[in-house]
């Protein structure tokens, strides 16, 4: 079905399309139409941070940002959903044009700049939505918000979103905001992650439960840096990462129309420099945390490879935009082969 309606998606501008595709989806759960868009995976059920996930992919950040669609996207198989960036005031992002298509590629560059209602609007949307499985929350901060003061902003929307996740995730690592990417090194990291773990631990006291912190990171980071993020990590307490953002890096589509526009790019392009990144780790953390993979997921050999470098779950995004629904029974397929051979 999706095969068929692509092409026509295609020829609307990458954003319209965004948007019409979701309010589409959720006509169509409404209608009880979703089961034709999709086919059950099969089972493969995973426990990840403390949490039983019914399978190991996810949805990424991103699609969703504001958690409007949660109900219909979640009917499509996804073992969990995570919505957001959410920042603590609503924000326009970057002007348009901000996302653009490489078909050539099976990539994506974005550059939309944390465009989001703001906390309080994700909060209200998600209490009322139906959905009952494993919901993650992303966070970030403003744009205006001086570097010094980022803390601030993660703690707030720490504290309105705890309640209603199943995990937090703290997006250090997008290209698209000033500055954000210096605080996943050195002192700003370190003093982030025990402000965060502070806070945590207040929260669980006060609402009686244990959400799990996940941190994201950028693939673009030498094996140094990354195997110190990954200390630093350990160091704090932290429960998971997330591998990886976006990439800078513009090798891998040079000379394609768009691929000089300033932004992050996913999609197939960084399926090897997030692998890479997800073995590092792995090595470093040799178990003490668990990994979840996105980047350049778009088959079932693709998700069984993040698996097999280390990969506890999986997230997808641009390979979802490309393949549609049917991307998660296949991601689901090579996720389950790989954790049988493990």
């Amino acid at each position: 079905m999706y095969s068929l309606i692509r092409p026509l998606l295609f020829r609307l501008s990458a954003e319209t399309a965004h948007n019409f595709s979701l309010k589409s989806l959720d006509l169509a759960h409404r209608l009880g139409l979703t089961a034709v868009l999709s086919a059950k995976p099969e089972s493969c059920p995973v426990e990840v941070m403390g949490i039983r996930f019914p399978n190991p992919v996810g949805l990424a950040a991103g699609l969703d940002k504001n958690a409007r669609h949660i109900d219909a996207l979640a009917a499509l198989g996804f073992g969990f959903i995570e919505v957001g960036t959410v920042t603590p005031r609503a924000q326009p992002g970057n002007p348009l044009p901000r996302l653009f298509r490489l078909p050539a590629a099976q990539a994506i560059i974005n550059r939309m700049g944390f465009n989001n209602d703001g906390v309080d609007a994700l909060v209200n949307a998600v209490k009322a939505s139906r959905y009952d499985g494993v919901l993650g929350i992303n966070i970030g901060k403003n744009k205006d918000t001086p570097a010094e003061q980022a803390v601030d902003d993660y703690l707030y929307c720490l504290r309105k979103v705890y309640p209603l996740a199943s995990y937090v995730t703290v997006n250090l690592s997008s290209p698209n905001t000033p500055g954000l990417r210096d605080l996943q090194f050195g002192e700003p990291l370190r003093e982030l992650l025990k402000a965060l773990k502070s806070a945590q631990a207040e929260l669980a006291a006060e609402h009686g439960r244990y959400v799990p912190i996940a941190v994201k990171i950028a693939p673009d980071m030498a094996e140094g840096d990354v195997r110190d993020v990954a200390k630093a990590f350990v160091e704090a307490g932290i429960d998971a990462v997330i591998a990886t953002n976006t990439t800078i890096a513009r090798e891998r589509v040079a000379g394609l129309p768009h691929g000089d526009e300033a932004g992050g790019l996913s999609g197939a392009p960084v399926r090897e420099a997030s692998t890479a990144v997800v073995r590092i780790l792995s090595d470093e953390l040799a178990g003490r945390l668990p990994i979840i993979g996105v980047g350049g997921i778009s088959d079932d050999a693709s998700a069984a490879e993040k698996v097999a470098a280390g990969a506890s779950l999986l997230q997808v995004y641009t390979g979802f935009i490309y393949r549609g629904p049917a991307l998660i029974r296949d991601a689901v397929s090579g996720a389950k082969r790989a954790i049988t051979r493990a």
